[in-house]
């Protein structure tokens, strides 16, 4: 970007919560025609969340209602990324309030997302569906060093939540904490976590405790961005959707309820919906601008 281009207007928006102080914030720009990549990570860096997102035209092929189909690209303060919920969850808000609810059409990275925006009772909600998921099987030694930089008993996992890597869009190592009390007390060695994580090309590292049949609370450490914590995650929500249900945790119908960010004190809500004979999970919840 040249000095005598004119900057981009820059809109900040929370993800997974209605109002401004909970859930994940999010940059979102919506026109990117006049930025490059240095100027999308400088901008990104300059926010200082954990991610933001850019907008330009769909390829073609993309498919989607002209005006609703997008090409989109996800930054963190340090590098790309290749898919993010919270911040497609922003985006598509932000464009409802502009264009109006319906149906949108995002090519990521990943692959290609679609998301319907609803209004329900004057509020806004997005749900976006996931590129098809996988599961893989982390290495003993690896699982050691991710405990040992988490500084983890293995004592304190939940014996019935196997350890596996998730990709929903995004690899995400899932790990159950055994209590509350133990993902509540998340004091980690940053350097070491994000040495393991770009060995494994993690994004994050989904800590979970089961509630109840369909009720979690999650905390996602994300060192490789940049960042100690990301507030909500909804690329790691449905990695973890599809996790639960490959490993028959909950029924291949659910609607599981993720709540993130208590502990940071941006308290939000992620709802993950799984339906039979559907690779794909669904991730959805509210959103509103910030500033």
């Amino acid at each position: 970007m040249t000095t005598n281009t004119p900057r981009p207007e820059v809109l900040r928006y929370t993800a997974f919560s209605s109002t401004p102080s909970g859930g994940n914030p999010a940059g979102v720009v919506l026109d990117t025609t006049a930025l490059d990549d240095s100027d999308m990570l400088a901008i990104a860096a300059g926010l200082g969340y954990s991610e933001s997102a850019f907008l330009a035209a769909p390829p073609e092929g993309l498919g989607g209602q002209e005006g609703r189909a997008y090409s989109i690209r996800y930054f963190s303060p340090r590098a790309e990324v290749p898919f993010c919920g919270h911040a497609t969850i922003a985006t598509a808000i932000a464009l409802a309030e502009r264009i109006g609810p319906g149906e949108l059409v995002f090519a990521t990275r990943a692959g290609t997302v679609p998301v319907e925006v609803a209004e329900e009772d004057g509020t806004l909600r997005a749900t976006l569906t996931s590129v098809e998921p996988h599961i893989a099987e982390i290495t003993d030694a690896d699982l050691a060093e991710t405990l040992a930089a988490l500084d983890w008993p293995a004592t304190d996992l939940d014996p019935a939540f196997p350890p596996r890597i998730a990709f929903a869009g995004a690899r995400h190592l899932v790990l159950a904490a055994a209590t509350r009390a133990r993902l509540a007390d998340l004091v980690y060695d940053f350097a070491r976590l994000e040495t393991l994580m770009h060995r494994l090309d993690l994004t994050t590292v989904q800590l979970v405790w089961r509630e109840s049949a369909t009720v979690f609370h999650v905390r996602d450490p994300f060192p490789v961005g940049g960042i100690v914590e990301d507030p909500a995650t909804g690329a790691a929500a449905a990695a973890f959707g599809a996790y639960a249900r490959d490993l028959g945790l909950v029924p291949r119908n659910a609607v599981l309820t993720l709540h993130q960010g208590t502990d940071l004190g941006r308290p939000g809500e992620l709802t993950v919906t799984l339906r039979a004979g559907d690779p794909r999970v669904r991730v959805s919840g509210t959103g509103t601008r910030i500033s």
